[in-house]
């Protein structure tokens, strides 16, 4: 047999030889050098043996293949492209848990639960290394399906925009010790953008997903999915559906790209995907990843960031030294209080910035060296005065009528007003404000409930027989929809019926009933700190949402106070100021 495979190559090697002589006398013998050099990278290059046998069929495909011929350019296109690809290459990661969790500690403040789940995950890596449950055999070659499964990590990090969910990508793959790899996703439509076109096109290119392997250089890198929820969809496909066996430990080991048309293994990928809302992820795309929520930051927190992080980054871009400008943290939170209230710290950046040109901008006329103190008095005289004031809330809920909801937006959690009022005519119920359906449906039960229980709840009866009621919800530019305003309406009508105004430093939530019952509703954690930068000292959740408050930072549940509510009676009482009967 050894002679014999000694004969065919020796064969092999004279028509080689024959081929070469011919290509010469025909003039089309300058492609030689290239052709020895793919089958060089081959012999080096660290395939697997279904890989290896398809690399090498195209190569012997470019060596009968004329360069006249189109599919010359197109061949030599695919070999680059393969050959290019890290086959084997992998970073050394970093394991140790102690350092990981320095670098996302210096990185970001806060973001507990995503640091956790990355400790676990290098945890569970050092472990698997140290007892001999390695993935992968010490040529590269990769091991069974069954024995690799765990040893990737796929994530979805989903909150408001400004919490650090993009930057925290670069933080994990340096944690780790890998290389780092940013697929944007907005407004992607086509789905071969995630899984290449076939070779057939003309100017046919590899996926996203292949490309980024591509970039970092190695096999395991950290790929961040920026704004996986964004991903569009039409007649040229559903990029959603194709990240399906991309995100999925079971099947990504053979991800099979359209162009490449090879299995390319990504488990060892360490996948994170960005989203500000779950609800417009697919489900089965969001079954195969492991969210962890992002719910916003504490007041305290926004001050520690901007303190650690945001002031310094300003201060070197807008040119000034470290000892040209001290800013305290009381004006730090003047900023963050007055002139910010959002879930995240893009806007208290932004508003840093303005304040540092405007420091920047005295500095630059002055020749002699000096030090600016930014105090609360410069903060005002150069931001101007505070957009957001405490007294908001009441001012808006002095008049009955008025109830403060809480609900959750795609830029986290926020203050709603719900305004209910009555008018002579025809009975019936108006609605404004840009209401969803089911919103509208929790108007109407609030209304039918309030009219079903009149006596109980001390309205007179005949008055909602010969009345008409407007329910409005500003901002009307805005739609809104969702069951969790329930008892926020139910109240405002009750309000307005009995002329109790609602206290103003209460806000609540909560689906209701026909029966008045009030049922759980999901996002406590972002309403509760949309409720504490709005200044609300009280919130009202359903009973059954009582375990949700353990999300819900520490010193936070110390400031304020919270009432679980079965029934809207129990709602009303908490929420309206006495009768003055």
């Amino acid at each position: 047999a050894q002679f014999c495979e000694q004969v065919m190559q020796f064969i092999e090697f004279i028509l080689r030889q024959q081929l070469q002589a011919i290509r010469k006398e025909l003039g089309d013998d300058e492609d030689d050098d290239g052709i020895e050099d793919y089958r060089r990278r081959v012999s080096e290059a660290t395939f697997s043996d279904a890989v290896r046998d398809a690399v090498t069929r195209e190569v012997d495909r470019l060596e009968r293949t004329g360069q006249q011929n189109p599919e010359h350019g197109w061949i030599r296109t695919w070999l680059d492209t393969v050959l290019d690809l890290p086959w084997g290459v992998r970073s050394d990661e970093t394991l140790d848990v102690r350092i990981a969790r320095d670098v996302l500690d210096a990185d970001h403040t806060g973001l507990g639960d995503v640091k956790d789940r990355i400790v676990e995950y290098l945890a569970v890596r050092k472990l698997r290394a140290e007892r001999g449950f390695d993935d992968h055999d010490t040529d590269g070659a990769t091991a069974a399906p069954d024995s690799r499964r765990g040893s990737g990590l796929i994530l979805a990090l989903v909150g408001p925009p400004g919490v650090g969910k993009t930057s925290l990508g670069e933080s994990v793959a340096r944690a780790t010790g890998r290389k780092f790899v940013r697929v944007a996703l907005g407004g992607v439509r086509d789905e071969a953008e995630i899984r290449g076109h076939r070779r057939t096109y003309v100017g046919a290119l590899p996926g996203r997903i292949a490309r980024a392997i591509k970039e970092a250089g190695t096999m395991n890198p950290v790929i961040l999915l920026d704004e996986v929820d964004k991903l569009g969809s039409d007649w040229r496909g559903d990029p959603s559906a194709a990240l399906l066996e991309v995100l999925d430990p079971a099947q990504n080991h053979t991800f099979r790209d359209h162009y490449l048309d090879i299995d390319l293994d990504l488990s060892g990928v360490l996948f994170l995907a960005t989203a500000n809302v779950a609800d417009t992820i697919p489900g089965p795309l969001l079954d195969r990843m492991e969210v962890v929520r992002l719910d916003g930051y504490t007041e305290d927190e926004k001050v520690a960031i901007a303190r650690d992080h945001l002031v310094a980054r300003q201060r070197e871009r807008n040119g000034l030294n470290d000892g040209e400008v001290v800013i305290d943290e009381a004006a730090i939170r003047t900023v963050v209080a007055g002139y910010t209230r959002e879930a995240g710290v893009r806007s208290l950046e932004r508003e840093l910035g303005r304040l540092f040109r405007k420091v920047a901008a005295g500095v630059a006329v002055t020749d002699e060296p000096t030090t600016v103190v930014v105090d609360d008095a410069l903060v005002r005289t150069h931001l101007g005065r505070p957009k957001f004031e405490a007294e908001e809330i009441a001012d808006r809920t002095a008049a009955p009528g008025v109830a403060t909801g809480l609900a959750v937006t795609g830029i986290g959690g926020d203050v709603l007003f719900v305004e209910a009022t009555g008018l002579d005519g025809e009975p019936g119920l108006q609605l404004t404000g840009q209401l969803g359906d089911v919103m509208k449906e929790s108007a109407h039960i609030a209304l039918s409930y309030v009219t079903a229980n009149a006596a109980a709840l001390g309205v007179d009866a005949e008055s909602l027989k010969t009345r008409r009621f407007h329910v409005h919800v500003p901002a009307g530019a805005i739609p809104k929809d969702g069951p969790s305003a329930g008892v926020t309406m139910t109240t405002a009508l009750v309000s307005q019926l009995t002329q109790r105004a609602v206290r103003s430093d209460v806000g609540m939530t909560g689906e209701v009933t026909l029966q008045g019952r009030v049922l759980p509703i999901g996002g406590v954690k972002q309403k509760v700190l949309a409720a504490q930068r709005a200044g609300l000292t009280t919130v009202i959740l359903p009973k059954r949402n009582g375990p949700d408050l353990e999300d819900v930072p520490e010193a936070v549940r110390e400031a304020m106070t919270f009432h679980l509510a079965e029934d809207v009676t129990q709602v009303l009482e908490w929420a309206l100021e006495p009768s003055v009967n």
